[in-house]
């Protein structure tokens, strides 16, 4: 208990990370942050109006406020009292405007990795930091900021048989882009210009930066 309340002397926001992504915690980790994880319950709506979709940088910075704030949501709901900080993030691949999700199927898949061969492209991680003071269930303070950062990947020249091997390897099917650069997917970039913490999912090292209140004191 003595450290229980020394850590909440240091520092007096209790962090949560809303998304699942293993990736994400891993990065979280390592940054230094103390946090908790919990996913909305209801899946968050992650379809993009016409003009979001024509606008990578403001739909990645959207979708990660609509999964922070589907968190906030609940958390209000159910009468919290505290100081609590919620992240949300939301990543894409981003080649000649259009954004590349998650393939549905192995053929989507190999057509994004053929897409991404011998190509720049971007990756862009939106970040939005909810912060919730609340005395009282009836007296609570609400704010947030949202960024996006972005990192510029290039991929060599990839022949169908290198593609064809990469999916064999089955880390493709839950990535934006289709490949994975902490893992097997690093043999297909010839260069990375950015941070890689952001082309992983999370940019944490900005994120403790700009919201030093993340770290003990």
């Amino acid at each position: 208990m003595a450290n229980e309340a020394q850590g909440a002397s240091e520092r007096p926001f209790t962090v949560v990370l809303a998304s699942g992504s293993p990736r994400r915690r891993e990065l979280l980790e390592q940054a230094g942050v103390a946090f908790t994880v919990r996913t909305p319950v209801t899946p968050v709506d992650e379809t993009l109006e016409p003009d979001l979709a024509a606008n990578p940088e403001e739909a990645a910075k959207k979708l990660a406020e609509r999964k922070a704030g589907a968190v906030v949501q609940e958390v209000l709901a159910e009468d919290f009292t505290g100081m609590l900080i919620v992240i949300g993030a939301d990543t894409m691949v981003v080649k000649d405007g259009a954004i590349f999700g998650k393939p549905r199927s192995l053929s989507d898949g190999k057509h994004m990795l053929r897409s991404l061969s011998g190509a720049t492209h971007e990756v862009i991680t939106g970040v939005s930091v909810w912060m919730i003071a609340a005395p009282a269930a009836d007296d609570i303070s609400l704010g947030f900021r949202t960024f996006a950062d972005t990192s510029r990947v290039t991929f060599r020249d990839l022949s169908d048989a290198e593609i064809d091997d990469y999916l064999r390897k089955g880390e493709s099917f839950d990535k934006a882009g289709a490949y994975a650069i902490q893992g097997e997917g690093a043999a297909l970039v010839e260069r990375l210009d950015g941070a890689l913490d952001t082309v992983i999912g999370l940019p944490a090292e900005r994120l403790v930066r700009e919201f030093p209140d993340l770290l003990p004191a």
